[in-house]
């Protein structure tokens, strides 16, 4: 009885408590929107037609104004980067069976960032406004093909060599970004370190639809492994045993999380520790059952980035923080605690 209670008041907390920071996030800021006049303005948005032909008044039209074009492109971002980068790393947390591994280890940061210095140096970044966010994701989805094609071997993918070709990929490409730099312009420098803080501020519904379907898809996919993934952490050979196509899963996942991870960073930038952290305390809330993990790891990684980017705007009024350097200043200080943890335990 009490474990369908759990069971039920679980997805209704998530649900809720996404709705609220969502809100939050619309409503607060250097002009605060009141949740009645949103109301108004998403029936606006819903009524077919211009809706704003008729007559509204200045106060509602101004609303409309900041809510339409500033603060729910930015809200959808948060909300979609969140739940991509905290998907991504509940998956590849569990083909590791490592509660400290995450995206990052296929290299998906050192590729986006070649990818970024390239696009602004070479001009690209001030001739359209997908031009940084493309290229970003390009370089992350070759950064990680290229450890899945160093790593993969006559007998399959060996995890291990995943993480040591991740390693050197990193450090190859963060050697590459270093010479582009070297040969840049100041103000190319400056705009490129400006990115990899990562930041939602200055987000359009431009920039923000294009990725949103592959993320939903991607989300979908990786979630229904679920099931096969909760097998994998008997074992290979056990897995294998019970009818799980080990390898075509570690590929899948792989693939999955490397191109769901690089849209997430194409959104909002290189955004540190929420498929690190937000997996670790959803599994310590729900247990390791991926059936469970995986969505609630993606909305609460939704709810993590709203709130992250809610603190950094309002924090240090009128100075913005950027939600890079939010998540960093959580994050940071929980990886080491985990890492402590574990040596105390004996184990990772």
């Amino acid at each position: 009885m009490n474990d369908g209670k759990s069971r039920l008041v679980a997805p209704i907390f998530l649900v809720t408590a996404l709705t609220v920071a969502f809100a939050a996030a619309v409503s607060l800021g250097s002009v605060t929107v009141p949740v009645a006049t949103i109301l108004q303005v998403i029936r606006l948005l819903l009524e077919p037609g211009d809706s704003l032909s008729g007559e509204l008044s200045r106060e509602l039209r101004s609303a409309y104004a900041i809510l339409y074009h500033i603060r729910f492109p930015r809200a959808v971002a948060a909300l979609f980067a969140g739940g991509a980068l905290a998907l991504s790393g509940a998956v590849v947390q569990g083909l590791f069976r490592n509660p400290m591994a995450g995206p990052d280890i296929l290299g998906i940061s050192a590729g986006s960032s070649l990818g970024a210095v390239l696009a602004i140096v070479s001009g690209l970044a001030a001739l359209h406004p997908l031009a940084v966010p493309g290229s970003a994701f390009v370089g992350a989805l070759c950064a990680a093909l290229f450890v899945y094609t160093i790593a993969a071997g006559r007998g399959g993918t060996q995890l291990l060599f995943v993480i040591l070709a991740g390693l050197a990929v990193s450090s190859l490409l963060s050697g590459l970004v270093s010479a582009v730099l070297i040969f840049a312009e100041e103000h190319a420098v400056n705009q490129f370190i400006f990115w990899t803080m990562g930041g939602l501020e200055g987000r359009s519904w431009q920039t923000v639809l294009p990725p949103l379907p592959f993320i939903a898809v991607l989300s979908l996919l990786l979630m229904g492994v679920a099931s096969p993934l909760n097998l994998l952490t008997l074992g290979d050979e056990q897995a294998h045993s019970l009818g799980v196509r080990v390898e075509a899963l570690k590929v899948g996942i792989l693939v999955g999380a490397a191109m769901l991870t690089a849209m997430a960073i194409a959104l909002a930038g290189p955004i540190a520790f929420v498929g690190l952290m937000v997996p670790h305390l959803v599994r310590l809330l729900t247990g390791p059952d991926h059936r469970t993990l995986l969505p609630y790891s993606l909305a609460a990684g939704g709810i993590f980035l709203l709130l992250s980017d809610l603190v950094g705007r309002m924090a240090f009024r009128p100075f913005e923080i950027r939600t890079g350097i939010i998540t960093a200043v959580i994050g940071g200080p929980y990886f080491i605690f985990l890492i402590l943890r574990y040596q105390r335990r004996g184990s990772v």
